[in-house]
């Protein structure tokens, strides 16, 4: 059982309380939604349950929290951790290991289990989860999907008592939130308790006991499963949530590209891009694209599942990919290799990467051919962002660095924009603005959007660029 009373937190050197007389007890084997907007305590909430606050994050705390009878505060972190396991946003965070194996082993070893028993962990595991083709492999080659699952598996083999995951398939396909759902699923039956902080909701419909909805740092609400499943979109959009009822899933539309609004209000002028063909070290190809043309000032979806070449399409693209021979022409202009470079402006999906300032104000700023910071101060403003100005940007949450990189995107002087997941762990809110400023900016530029957000799609995309992986030749 988890017993959290009147509990108060104040990260260091933050001007305000993340956390505000939280009191919750959840049962053992429950399995508990966390929802809310950006910014209103549920990674703060997951962070006090394994431990991480306040043993990692330093900050004032007050009030009790009680986890399988540890009192957190007075328990070592190596303590809690043989009852708590976690599973990050960003799986990559979380792995110790260059081989899957080994990583599936590596928190087992830590906990000082005898070898036999850390093998016969790992079998189970691997069968009940169904992942023996993950087995043996090298992490940094799976795809998204693939690495979430061996985050869990990792987790599981520890046999933890509580399960806490915070935003964990926000850069996940739907059929990878499938498998994911699965997996919650088996850890149900298994007499585990959950605790979920998501912005995706509809994939737990049939898993969440209770929604515990926060803002401002507190709990203002909680709702029963068909409750709370059973609102519409519109409900919870007023709530600031996404909404669980979409339109289209266009991952399981036709492959190829093709447009998604009437051709007859976009400019005659093309982008003609020939021979986007890649294989990594001369091995089997991952794209393979021979043409296509889309107009300017289009804003194209690239879908397909994790695994589909989809960001290597992208790297491709701006000209990051060594001995890719694929060009782009517009008109007379013909761009390959370094010229791809000074054409496109490529926002990562983890955007740590390209994070390089001082201070949020000074990075948005870094692409502007010619710096204006009122400008900057603007579009900060429309991603409420203006107040964190000053902030070094790698000190800020996972949403903001996010947003920070957007901007440093809409500032820049290049003619075609490529996100990757730009809402990965953005509420409805923040999603929709976010939509509204790709929509403004496809006035002046051309705009591709590697996403699984299919709600980002049916706000803001004119055409979809559909990719499945190639099958592998005998």
């Amino acid at each position: 059982m988890v017993r959290i009373e009147h509990l108060n937190f104040h990260y260091q050197n933050s001007q305000e309380s993340s956390l505000k007389d939280i009191c919750l007890e959840i049962k053992t084997g429950e399995c508990i939604l966390l929802c809310g907007e950006s910014g209103c305590g549920k990674t703060t909430l997951t962070r006090l349950l394994n431990g991480l606050i306040p043993h990692y994050y330093e900050g004032t705390l007050e009030g009790k929290t009680e986890v399988f009878g540890m009192e957190i505060a007075q328990t070592p972190l190596e303590k809690i951790s043989e009852k708590v396991g976690s599973v990050f946003q960003n799986p990559r965070s979380q792995f110790f290991c260059v081989d899957t194996t080994g990583e599936l082993a590596f928190g087992c070893e830590n906990l000082g289990l005898p070898e036999e028993e850390i093998r016969h962990r790992i079998h189970e595991t691997v069968q009940e989860m169904q992942i023996e083709s993950l087995l043996d492999r090298n992490i940094f080659c799976l795809s998204g999907g693939e690495k979430q699952k061996i985050a869990c598996a990792s987790i599981s083999t520890m046999k933890p008592d509580l399960f806490v995951l915070d935003e964990p398939t926000s850069n996940l396909d739907t059929d990878a939130i499938e498998k994911l759902a699965e997996i919650l699923a088996l850890w149900k039956r298994n007499g585990k308790t959950i605790v979920i902080a998501e912005h995706r909701l509809g994939w737990l419909s049939t898993l969440a006991d209770r929604i515990i909805f926060m803002q401002n740092g507190a709990i203002t609400a909680e709702y029963q499963n068909g409750e709370f499943f059973s609102k519409s979109n519109e409900e919870l959009n007023d709530l600031g949530l996404r909404g669980i009822h979409l339109q289209t899933d266009y991952l399981h539309t036709k492959t190829g590209f093709f447009s998604c609004q009437p051709e007859s209000q976009f400019s005659a002028e093309n982008y003609q891009f020939c021979n986007f063909r890649y294989a990594y070290r001369k091995k089997q190809p991952v794209l393979n694209i021979p043409d296509f043309s889309i107009p300017k000032n289009a804003v194209v979806a690239v879908v397909g599942h994790n695994g589909a070449g989809k960001s290597t399409f992208s790297k491709c693209l701006c000209g990051l990919q060594k001995n890719f021979k694929g060009t782009v022409r517009n008109g007379k202009q013909v761009y390959q290799s370094k010229k791809l470079r000074n054409l496109c402006y490529f926002v990562m999906q983890d955007v740590n990467h390209q994070l390089f300032a001082d201070s949020v104000l000074e990075e948005v700023m870094l692409g502007m051919h010619e710096p204006n910071q009122q400008t900057a101060m603007d579009i900060l403003a429309r991603m409420e962002l203006a107040t964190l100005k000053d902030r070094h940007p790698m000190s800020l949450s996972g949403g903001q660095k996010q947003r920070t990189a957007i901007c440093s995107a809409f500032l820049s002087d290049r003619e075609i924009l490529i996100f990757d997941e730009p809402t990965s762990g953005l509420d409805f809110r923040r999603m929709q603005e976010t939509a509204k400023l790709i929509h403004e900016l496809s006035q002046e530029k051309t705009i591709f959007i590697v996403t699984h957000d299919m709600e980002l799609i049916e706000k803001c995309c004119t055409h979809i660029l559909h990719l499945e992986k190639i099958k592998e030749q005998s």
